[in-house]
């Protein structure tokens, strides 16, 4: 792939066999992920388009998990590119392994090699080059590219990554052009700690993720968790929306939901009783504020 200079192939490819959203909302749905038909179009343009997803919204939404559906349908290796503060281009898209490198000069040093020019050909060979996740995507095809949290990256990486994300290619100095011959298919995700620049987001195709309502939640409930009674399920989803709306610090999303229910069949639970409910709060609320204002305010009391 290292030098290739045709035309890179667009992600349509990878989806050939999903003719419209409704088919992708299905296909979705077998991998335990139920997606509305607003995220179902979004992804399934951006899979015919060839172009990058932006999801946006608060954490828990699943905007992650729809990225690791949507590899296991395609059946695609997911290669995630975790965001946070001062990453820089060569962590995310490669380096060269110093130490290999140092062990094949003291080897040819060993053998009696004194050819400059070949020693310095070797050691910026491609087996020495340790390819992160960017370069991965690219060499990897097809396959689902996640760059999850872009907005705890800063401004820097985000010019980077549009730079790459614009033509499916980076240029590596000691070795030549790597152009993708399928480009990956991407999701970009942002909890909007912070504002992304619009140059990314016109790049990609957006998606802002709103918490479910009461019946997708209840669904994605009993869906995820076998042993989960509707009552269960329903009285979790009803007091999930009840904190949503609490003013908290940080609402629970369906990742939380989820694992509040766990914790409560765990526990054996059949029902969601206040004081179990206030037991297990924990596996919903990551705040201590967040506890203590639901407790004193009497808000698991509520049916």
């Amino acid at each position: 792939m290292l030098g290739r200079t045709g035309e890179a192939k667009g992600a349509t490819g990878v989806a050939a066999g999903i003719d419209a959203p409704g088919r992708l909302v299905e296909l979705l749905d077998r991998q335990a992920y139920l997606a509305d038909e607003g995220l179902a179009t979004a992804a399934f343009l951006a899979l015919r388009m060839g172009r990058p997803l932006f999801l946006e919204g608060e954490a828990g939404v699943g905007k992650t998990e729809l990225a690791k559906a949507l590899a296991a349908l395609l059946e695609a290796p997911l290669i995630r590119l975790q965001c946070y503060e001062g990453l820089d281009a060569a962590q995310a898209l490669y380096d060269w392994d110093f130490a290999r490198q140092l062990l094949h000069l003291k080897a040819a040093e060993a053998a009696g090699i004194t050819d400059v020019g070949r020693l310095e050909g070797e050691i910026y060979d491609r087996r020495f080059l340790i390819a992160r996740p960017l370069l991965k995507a690219l060499e990897t095809g097809p396959s689902v590219l996640l760059v999850d949290e872009i907005d705890r990256a800063d401004d820097e990486f985000e010019a980077f990554l549009l730079e790459v994300l614009s033509d499916y290619t980076i240029s590596i100095p000691e070795l030549g052009t790597v152009r993708a011959a399928t480009p990956p298919v991407v999701v970009v995700t942002s909890n909007r700690t912070r504002e992304v620049h619009d140059a990314l987001k016109r790049r990609c195709l957006y998606h802002w993720l709103e918490h479910p309502d009461f019946d997708r939640e209840v669904a994605i409930l009993l869906r995820r968790l076998p042993d989960c009674t509707e009552t269960l399920a329903a009285q979790v989803a009803r007091a999930a929306a009840r904190l949503r709306g609490a003013g908290l610090v940080k609402p629970p999303g369906v990742a939380e939901t989820l694992d509040w229910a766990e914790a409560l069949l765990t526990l054996g639970a059949k029902e969601l009783d206040p004081d179990r409910a206030a037991a297990t709060l924990g596996a919903a609320l990551k705040y201590r504020e967040d506890v203590e204002s639901v407790l004193s305010r009497g808000l698991l009391r509520h049916e």
